[in-house]
């Protein structure tokens, strides 16, 4: 089974797990392992998706 940040693409909506605080965030882009998120409250943020595993979030 593929870790999950290997099948975020630009345009996925995803959740932080330690920081909610944060709010849902939009994927700007991946690369190999640095995943760029712009987030409702924190703004554009760079995850190490090798340390942090993002959540998928539905977009209804």
């Amino acid at each position: 089974m593929l870790p999950m940040n290997t099948i975020l693409e630009p345009g996925t909506l995803v959740r932080h797990p330690a920081r909610p605080d944060w709010g849902v965030g939009q994927v700007q882009s991946v690369a190999q392992h640095r995943v760029t998120v712009n987030f409702q409250h924190a703004g554009k943020v760079v995850i190490d998706g090798a340390r942090v595993e993002l959540m998928p979030v539905s977009a209804s």
